[in-house]
């Protein structure tokens, strides 16, 4: 599949549709394309009707190795699970004179942690990134949504069903990534979060609740001895105060009896005197 000038080529088909798009484009989306054009184009067209995928795939590979050859500060590079032709990095503070766009716009400090987090995690909801980074991030979260760089991916089941982020195509373009999983260090933190679960399920549900249940046991072991003390302690005491009671009540009685008595002794006395009274005087008028 040599390209001569004058002769159309699908090396050559696919390097001008490379060029002229604006965005990454798949292997099979240059397939699409090459297939309606050949039922529109007449004579053009068709000469490229039954072109595989595969073929385009190695038309693609044929153009970045002659890019990489040439070393022409461009390169063919896979990007986002599609293709795109770009300038090569070496060559940044030439093309920003260029373009006059000065410094490159950086993301914050902040930005690029909220965005880390939701790279690394996503789908998560905003209050599980609060709960990471511990502060708050609407503002972060709203400047990343106008930036494109993630998007709503839908709702959680948790209470409220709040918002879920993830990233976009965009971000995948920005980073120069082919897909999320060549994020550096991915499978790593993966394989610790597999880890992670893996180890709760392994755990029984209720093993803290046991533990729980067998430190209050632990408590109230020692708890009773002193518990039935302070109950001995009380009865005793119960017990004293009953007796004095009693002490008492038995002194009031021998009280009231003493002064009973006495009232009976001076009662029977005057009744005696009131009766002796009339024999003296009969005793007194005898001769």
């Amino acid at each position: 599949m040599t390209s001569t000038e004058g002769q159309v080529t699908l090396k050559k088909v696919v390097g001008a549709m490379l060029f002229a798009s604006k965005k990454t484009i798949t292997a099979a989306e240059l397939k699409k394309i090459i297939d309606q054009t050949a039922e529109h184009e007449e004579a053009a067209g068709r000469q490229f009707a039954k072109t595989k995928e595969s073929e385009i795939c190695g038309a693609m590979e044929q153009i970045k190795a002659d890019l990489a050859a040439m070393d022409a500060g461009l390169r063919l590079a896979e990007v986002a699970g599609g293709y795109r032709l770009q300038t090569d990095p070496a060559c940044g503070p030439w093309l920003r004179q260029l373009l006059n766009s000065g410094r490159p716009s950086r993301l914050s400090k902040p930005t690029l942690e909220t965005l880390a987090i939701i790279a690394y995690r996503q789908p998560i909801a905003r209050s599980e990134i609060e709960s990471v980074r511990g502060v708050n991030v609407d503002n972060i979260v709203r400047h990343l949504l106008e930036c494109q760089l993630i998007k709503i991916c839908g709702r959680s089941d948790l209470p409220g069903h709040p918002l879920l982020y993830g990233t976009t195509q965009l971000f995948l373009e920005h980073f120069g990534l082919q897909d999320i999983s060549h994020l550096p260090g991915i499978e790593q933190l993966r394989r610790k979060e597999a880890e992670r679960i893996k180890a709760a399920a392994a755990k029984p549900a209720g093993a803290e609740q046991v533990e729980k249940d067998s430190g209050e046991e632990e408590l109230d072991e020692d708890g009773p001895e002193e518990d039935d003390d302070e109950v001995e302690d009380e009865v005793e005491d119960d017990e004293e105060d009953d007796d004095e009671e009693d002490d008492e009540d038995e002194d009031e009685d021998e009280a009231r009896d003493v002064e009973d008595g006495k009232e009976k002794g001076d009662s029977a006395a005057v009744k005696e005197g009131r009766q002796a009274s009339p024999g003296e005087q009969h005793k007194d008028a005898t001769p």
